[in-house]
């Protein structure tokens, strides 16, 4: 009776496992090529998964007495959830607690962004700075602004609760509703939605359009989510004023024309990346396998 744990977690979840008296194979610390992925998973009753990990049919056929995929993310699109469910295989993932810490980082990225502070570090480590001038480094006030919050999942609603703080005016969008109203209105919007196949590429070219004149996007969602061809486009044109991204559309590979672009502020994915955080998400992730594997 075999558990997998795809990548090295925090201490704790991982003594968590060794606790329950289950055979427990932990994969590396970097993330596993496919072919290390099936090997490694073969014959398994219990996964406990990485976003990093594609865990496909392929993958729940070299492990046929598999009873639970324990994903240590918010979302699960990196798990073909239809194919587990058809096999009888329990899913279950780790929102709620990195809600807070997510919001955060999502501010971070704002406050970074709109006040150019990424261009004034670059300017001072480059021996580029003249002395102060009124026109230097000009960026958005975000009191009177408004904040344009795609997706009212417990991260949307926490990033817009801190929009209070700010003075801003809060836009909310959730699926059936205008978007092209939240766009155009919009000083600053925020992605905070799953990936699926409705909202893959839901910011395209059209919609990168829509958006104000001067606007700024934030993800921290899905990369997917925006097409960062025509993502670069809009900023390299001028028609956006910037965009911070945590998260990418080929991660970790990002698109050239984001990566030129002076307009841009880069993460590697890291909004739920505190100390504090990750150890609840693993340790969630551990408790939900164990209780689905121990369970009726």
């Amino acid at each position: 009776m075999r558990i997998h744990v795809t990548r090295k977690l925090p201490e704790k979840a991982l003594q968590t496992l060794y606790a329950s008296g289950w055979d427990i194979f932990v994969g590396p610390e970097e993330i596993p090529n496919r072919q290390r992925l099936l090997w490694g998973v073969g014959g398994a009753v219990g996964i406990l998964s990485l976003l990093t990990e594609r865990i496909d049919a392929e993958v729940m056929d070299r492990c046929p007495e598999l009873r639970c995929i324990s994903n240590c993310a918010a979302g699960l699109d990196n798990i073909d959830v239809d194919e587990a469910q058809r096999r009888g295989i329990r899913v279950c993932n780790t929102p709620g607690v990195l809600t807070e810490t997510c919001a955060d980082f999502t501010w971070a990225l704002i406050l970074g962004l709109t006040r150019r502070l990424l261009e004034g570090d670059r300017m001072l480590r480059a021996g580029a700075y003249p002395g102060w001038g009124p026109m230097m480094l000009l960026g958005l006030d975000l009191h009177g602004a408004t904040l344009g919050v795609l997706g009212m999942g417990q991260i949307g609603q926490a990033v817009a609760r801190r929009a209070s703080a700010f003075g801003m005016r809060v836009l909310s969008w959730r699926r059936g509703d205008s978007l092209e109203r939240v766009l155009r209105e919009s000083d600053v919007v925020s992605l905070h939605l799953p990936l699926t196949s409705d909202t893959r590429h839901l910011l395209n070219a059209e919609r990168l359009s829509w958006m104000k004149p001067g606007a700024y996007l934030i993800n921290t969602s899905r990369g997917p989510l925006v097409d960062e061809a025509a993502l670069g486009e809009a900023l390299n044109g001028g028609r956006l004023a910037g965009a911070a991204l945590d998260v990418f559309e080929r991660e970790p590979e990002v698109h050239p024309s984001i990566l030129e672009s002076p307009r841009v502020l880069l993460t590697p994915h890291i909004a739920s990346a505190t100390e504090a955080t990750r150890e609840r998400m693993a340790l969630l992730a551990a408790q939900n396998l164990i209780s689905n594997l121990c369970g009726p």
